[in-house]
């Protein structure tokens, strides 16, 4: 099979798919690879922090990190890669934001980027990573997904009201996920049209 061949998008291919294996061990040997990287660049995603005056949830390159990395690893892939991204952080490798690691009150964000992974990759294999409005959709969708169990999380690590972990850990963060939803629109659709040209 020639690399042209191997490229060429198909129906229910993820970014990954189109990396070549020419046999069984070495498609195996990719997709090692590809989980530890996609895990990697989480890590250093979360060293790109700010803190938020008042809350411990930093702004952090994270999110971005992990919608690309679900998306482009297909669910499967996506998640082991976030799942090692947990158990690596939880076994005490600093490299959950600002350099932590264990269950500290923002980790319910951490279990939400194995959720998340596995949805953006369930919907890039039907195609949602391949135009702007559709990348945008699932980015949205991955982003409440972390949400949906970063904010509870946080409310019981806190012992504070939903309403207040919401106000703690997700209202002031909404520009910026707009801003990274923004930038995934341009670089997941980029990538399929280059790999078409490629084609």
């Amino acid at each position: 099979m020639s690399l042209a061949t191997a490229t060429l998008p198909r129906p229910g291919a993820v970014l990954a798919d189109l990396l070549p294996a020419s046999t069984r061990a070495r498609g195996l040997a990719r997709d090692a690879a590809l989980v530890v990287g996609g895990a990697a660049l989480t890590g250093l995603a979360a060293q790109i922090a700010v803190p938020v005056p008042g809350s411990p949830v930093p702004v952090t390159g994270q999110t971005l990190a992990v919608l690309l990395v679900g998306t482009a690893l297909g669910a499967r892939r996506g998640v082991a890669s976030l799942a090692l991204y947990l158990l690596a952080g939880l076994a005490g490798l600093p490299w959950f934001a600002q350099g932590t690691s264990g269950a500290g009150a923002t980790f319910g964000y951490v279990v939400g980027f194995v959720v998340a992974a596995a949805l953006v990759g369930a919907l890039a294999r039907r195609g949602a990573d391949r135009g702007p409005l559709r990348t945008a959709g699932a980015m949205v969708l991955g982003n409440l997904a972390v949400y949906a169990v970063g904010v509870p999380y946080l409310a019981v690590s806190l012992h504070v009201p939903l309403g207040t972990a919401a106000s703690l850990g997700l209202y002031p963060y909404l520009v910026g996920d707009a801003l990274k939803a923004a930038l995934a629109m341009g670089l997941l659709p980029a990538a399929w049209k280059l790999v078409g040209r490629r084609g």
